[in-house]
C-alpha cells in the first residue's frame, strides 16, 4: 500500500496538498473506519483542523417508478393509498428495457434503447504482431542487452526485455436489412455505428437482395444522422433475403481481398433463406476459412424453446463460433461481451443452439 501511494503522489504530483490526501486515501483505506481514521491521522500531520479537503459529494440517482394506466389501481393489484412495492422503487429505466424484445417496444421506447445502444463501450479484440516491442517484463531481448553492456563497459547492468506487440483485430458486420429483419435492423445498425466510432477499422455491409456497403455513412459521429445516411444508401431496406448469393459476392469482392482475413465476422440475420440454403453453407465454409471468428446474430435466439430450424440456419450453423441473440438492449451487451471474448477451443458452436 505504501508503494501504491508513492506511485499515485508521483501521478498526481506532491505540490498540492489535495493531491497528497487523495493518493493516500484511495491506496491506504480498505474500509470506512480506516478513512475516519485517515482523516484524523492526515490533519494532525499537516497542521491541525481545516487541513482535511472536502469529500465530493456524488448526486442521487434518479429512478423511474412505472405508473398504471387506472390512476385508482396501483401495480401488482394494488389500490391507490397502499405503498407500493420496493421493486418498483428501485427499478431504473434501463433495467426495465434490458430484456424487452424491441419489436414490441413503441417507439419512444425503442428510441430509449437506441440510445443506450449508441452509448455502449465496445472492447477491441486484438492479435499479436510480428513486431518487437521493449517491455519491462518477457523474453530477454539479446541485441538490446548486449548494446546497453558495451555502453557500460561490458557489465550487465539491465537485461532488456520484449514481447510482440498488439494490434486491434478487424470487426466486420453483415447485417440483414430484409422484412422479416426490420424490427431489429437498425438496433444492430445502432450497435455497428458504436463499433465504428470505437474501432476505425470496422466494416459494415448490409444484405437483402443486394450487397451495401455502409461503412463510410456509418463513421459518422452523431448516431442518427449516420443512421439516416446508412438508410439512404441502402436500396433494398425491407426487401427479400438472399444470404447465399450476397455473402459469395461479399466474398468475392471483399473477404478474400483481405476484409474477412483474421476479422471478426458479426453476421445479423434471422436465417430465412429465399435462394438455396446450399449456398449459403459453402460460403460459410469459406468465410470461416478466413475469419478468426464468426459471430451470428439472431433476434429469434432469445426466444424460449427456440430451435435453428430454418434451412439457412442449419446450413451457417456448423461454421458459426457462437450463436446469440439480439433482440433486446441485454443481448447487445451480450453480444460486446462475446466480441471481447476469446474464440472458443478449436470447435463451432453446433449445440450453441
Amino acid at each position: 500500500r505504501v508503494h501504491a501511494m508513492l506511485a499515485a503522489l508521483d501521478a498526481l504530483g506532491a505540490g498540492s496538498l489535495r493531491s497528497v490526501y487523495w493518493s493516500g486515501r484511495v491506496t491506504l483505506c480498505a474500509s470506512p473506519e480506516d478513512v475516519e481514521r485517515y482523516d484524523r491521522v492526515f490533519a494532525a500531520y499537516f497542521g491541525g483542523q481545516g487541513t482535511t479537503p472536502s469529500r465530493v459529494r456524488v448526486p442521487p440517482v434518479q429512478r423511474l417508478v412505472a405508473v398504471p394506466a387506472d390512476p385508482a389501481v396501483e401495480p401488482d393489484g394494488q389500490r391507490a393509498g397502499d405503498p407500493p412495492p420496493e421493486l418498483l422503487a428501485t427499478a431504473s429505466r434501463a433495467e426495465v428495457l434490458r430484456y424487452r424484445d424491441v419489436a414490441t417496444l413503441s417507439a419512444a421506447d425503442r428510441a430509449e434503447v437506441h440510445r443506450y445502444v449508441s452509448a455502449l463501450l465496445l472492447a477491441a479484440p486484438d492479435r499479436p504482431t510480428r513486431r518487437l516491442r521493449p517491455t519491462p517484463s518477457g523474453p530477454v531481448d539479446a541485441r538490446r542487452t548486449v548494446r546497453s553492456m558495451l555502453r557500460h563497459g561490458g557489465e550487465p547492468v539491465e537485461l532488456r526485455r520484449h514481447r510482440h506487440g498488439r494490434r486491434q483485430r478487424r470487426l466486420v458486420f453483415v447485417i440483414d436489412v430484409s422484412g422479416s429483419m426490420a424490427p431489429y435492423a437498425e438496433t444492430l445498425l445502432r450497435f455497428a455505428h458504436a463499433a465504428c466510432r470505437a474501432r476505425p477499422g470496422t466494416e459494415v455491409f448490409t444484405v437483402g437482395t443486394r450487397l451495401t456497403r455502409v461503412t463510410r455513412e456509418l463513421r459518422g459521429r452523431e448516431p442518427s444522422a449516420a443512421l439516416a445516411a446508412a438508410s439512404a444508401a441502402i436500396p433494398d431496406w425491407s426487401g427479400g433475403t438472399r444470404l447465399g448469393d450476397e455473402l459469395k459476392e461479399f466474398l468475392d469482392r471483399w473477404g478474400q481481398r483481405g476484409t474477412a482475413r483474421g476479422a471478426v465476422v458479426v453476421i445479423g440475420s434471422d436465417g430465412w433463406e429465399r435462394g438455396d440454403p446450399g449456398l449459403l453453407g459453402a460460403q460459410m465454409a469459406r468465410l470461416s476459412r478466413l475469419a478468426r471468428r464468426i459471430v451470428w446474430v439472431n433476434p429469434h435466439r432469445g426466444r424460449p424453446g427456440y430451435t435453428p430450424s430454418t434451412g439457412g440456419m442449419r446450413a451457417a450453423l456448423p461454421y458459426v463460433d457462437r450463436l446469440v441473440a439480439g433482440h433486446s438492449l441485454g443481448a447487445m451487451e451480450e453480444l460486446a461481451r462475446v466480441l471481447d471474448g476469446p474464440r472458443r477451443g478449436g470447435g463451432h458452436a453446433r449445440g450453441d443452439a
